[in-house]
């Protein structure tokens, strides 16, 4: 089957690592299911698996993409969720938690396998190429926005990064659910569709905002944290999934988090009954992931090229 793969490890110029073509179907196991996938969506974490983050060279060659959309052996039309060994269902009892293309083949492919546990039924009010972008960027912003900064409507939240995956999903999910979301950009376009999407304002990165904030939504890292930590209320929290800029700030600001009971709070991926919830809610709601572009499965090499030179906003989506 045609598949998009890590075929080398390469952490200075990763895209040279990845390669397009033929790969072994998947085996049948009992307790697994195999996927025909129709869409799959793009995440930062298959570029740091092109680096070697959270893989090594003797589990290559590994089909990359946690996120897909698809039809089960039965016809059914299903979303994967992506975490594999939350739960002992289809996997050892002592099996390690970890996505796919970390320990199992990824959704860059005809067809790919999981457990029969980690496949729900795709709501009909979404597109295959929309519930492929929800199961981690934009169950990764579900569960930071209401698992874990716990905001109610009318609080306010400040969504560092506009236009990746993550921020993009929570800015849209933010207003949705009667939030005051500031966002900022380095990029004025970018600062302009935030507020389309349902940003009260749009910032450029530091700028200082109308006022502190409830919540900060981070996944930007080092060059944000400054900024992400001053812009808190007392007893505030700020919610940190990623560090694409790096995860060493120049000032760590320990100060300013114990003086003010600021809160800091790790978040990954989410459950599946948070994503069963995340596929409800756009189903009821009206919602929907932004796609910035759709390509063929054999154009991935383009989508990759557009997401590491952080030319988008929205998700990209690969079709098979």
């Amino acid at each position: 089957m045609f598949a998009a793969y890590a075929a080398r490890i390469d952490r200075d110029q990763p895209l040279n690592g990845l390669e397009l073509g033929e790969r072994p179907e998947p085996e049948a196991r009992p307790g697994w299911t195999t996927v025909n996938v129709k869409a799959a969506s793009l995440n930062h974490h298959d570029l740091w698996t092109l680096r070697g983050v959270g893989i090594s060279e003797k589990a290559l060659p590994m089909i990359l993409g946690c996120d897909a959309a698809g039809t089960d052996e039965n016809g059914n039309e299903v979303v994967i969720h992506s975490v594999i060994g939350q739960t002992g269902h289809g996997v050892g009892p002592d099996e390690p938690r970890s996505i796919l293309t970390e320990r199992y083949q990824g959704t860059f492919a005809e067809r790919v396998s999981v457990p029969t546990w980690n496949v729900l039924p795709k709501p009909k009010e979404l597109s295959f190429e929309e519930a492929a972008c929800l199961p981690t960027a934009w169950l990764t912003a579900y569960r930071m926005l209401f698992t874990n900064a716990g905001v109610r409507p009318g609080q306010s939240v400040l969504v560092q990064g506009a236009g990746g995956g993550v921020a993009t999903a929570a800015i849209v999910l933010g207003a949705a659910a009667g939030l005051r979301i500031f966002a900022t950009s380095r990029d004025e376009a970018k600062r302009k569709r935030a507020v389309e999407l349902g940003a009260e304002a749009a910032f450029e990165p530091g700028a200082r905002l109308p006022h502190r904030v409830d919540a900060v939504i981070e996944t930007v890292g080092a060059a944000t944290w400054s900024h992400s930590v001053k812009s808190l209320k007392p007893g505030g929290i700020l919610v940190i999934s990623g560090a694409t800029s790096g995860d060493r700030p120049a000032a760590a600001e320990l100060t300013r988090i114990f003086f003010l009971e600021l809160k800091v709070v790790g978040s990954t991926m989410g459950t599946k009954e948070e994503l069963a919830d995340l596929l409800n809610l756009c189903a009821t709601t009206g919602v929907r992931p932004l796609i910035d572009s759709v390509l063929p499965l054999d154009r991935a090499r383009e989508g990759f090229e557009k997401m590491s030179s952080g030319d988008l906003f929205g998700k990209v989506v690969l079709t098979v």
